[in-house]
């Protein structure tokens, strides 16, 4: 038992190894492309701190999820939110029949949207890198990051346009009049706005609505995930947990309905387009050997291979690999054979 746990562990460690051969390399050539999405991703962060200055409380709009999830007086419809979070998990089916039933979560649970998108948050993540562990691979995840990021980015800079364009009064419990937090003092310093104060400045922000910040990331995710995941089951579930998380930002008060309304097509059209701009992943079947260095004597062989096709008339290309006819010295291809011995005729 011992020597088979021995063998499991070190194909295991072989794996990890080679996989961060691998991946190393890419990061080697796509560095730029990861630093640069990370570099956007404050500057969102510092664009919704800076529109929280410009924030003014006010009356919550009229709201059609508003209406259609209204405050509830009644506690005995969230007996089941003051259960542990690993218990929810266990019964994902009622916690769907207590979604479609669901009132204003109030400012005390609005704790529970927050849960269910780091869910979604730390499951993507780690399945980005389950390459590492896992056998049926197949995406390379620094690859796979450098589109979940150029898709983030996009998204997020019509976010910034949208939200700079237009105020709204934000209907999240500390942005309502008569909260310390709906508006910010001015800076005294340019620090204390390059800083965003992370986390509390994100977790407390006002003014940065349409569209919802939460939304992009979750639609992000699911529309990888559907198109590179495997499992059947966690994609329908995928899509499910994305309306859930919908209902659940309205019913915390967190955004106004148009904020998810138009992150779910804004995205969708976002992913659609620039996923047809951009290479598509290469095949791990096929791609491996062309990832990974090669040795002198690789290239030492593919050199001479190259020359060899060279002088026998071939492109290294095997399309061009076509028959070739020499007239007067000069090579000829096929096509033009029958124009050369005419011309030699004198036709």
């Amino acid at each position: 038992m011992s020597f088979y746990i021995g063998r499991e562990a070190s194909k295991l460690w072989k794996r990890i190894c080679a996989e961060t051969t691998t991946e190393v390399n890419l990061l080697a050539e796509n560095w730029k492309y990861l630093l640069a999405g990370l570099v956007c991703q404050y500057i969102h962060g510092l664009a919704a701190r800076g529109v929280h200055y410009l924030h003014r409380p006010g009356p919550t709009l009229q709201d059609v999820g508003f209406f259609l999830l209204p405050v509830c007086n009644c506690h005995s419809r969230f007996s089941l939110l003051e259960k542990p979070v690993h218990r929810m998990i266990r019964m994902p089916l009622k916690f769907l029949i207590l979604v479609l039933l669901l009132q204003e979560l109030g400012q005390d649970k609005a704790y529970i949207s927050e849960t269910l998108f780091a869910m979604i948050f730390i499951s993507f993540v780690l399945w980005t890198f389950h390459p590492f562990i896992l056998k049926n691979r197949k995406i390379y995840t620094v690859l796979i990051w450098c589109r979940v990021l150029a898709f983030l980015v996009a998204s997020q800079v019509l976010r910034i346009i949208t939200f700079y364009s237009t105020q709204l009064p934000g209907p999240n419990y500390h942005c309502r009049e008569g909260s310390k937090l709906a508006t910010l003092p001015r800076p005294d310093t340019v620090l204390e706005v390059l800083l965003i104060n992370f986390p509390r400045g994100v977790v407390y922000g006002c003014g940065d609505l349409i569209f919802s910040s939460h939304m992009i990331f979750t639609l992000v995710f699911v529309l990888t995930y559907q198109k590179y995941g495997t499992r059947r089951s966690i994609k329908q579930l995928g899509w499910l947990l994305a309306v859930v998380q919908s209902l659940l930002i309205v019913a915390s008060r967190k955004h106004y309905t148009v904020d998810v309304v138009v992150a779910w097509y804004t995205v969708n059209l976002v992913v659609f387009f620039i996923d047809k701009k951009l290479p598509e992943l290469p095949d791990r079947s096929i791609a491996a050997a062309t990832l990974l260095p090669l040795s002198t004597k690789d290239k030492d062989n593919r050199t001479k291979e190259e020359n060899h096709k060279l002088l026998n008339g071939n492109s290294g290309d095997p399309a061009d690999w076509r028959q070739r006819t020499q007239v007067n010295g000069k090579i000829m291809e096929d096509g033009n054979t029958l124009h050369a011995d005419s011309a030699m005729n004198g036709a």
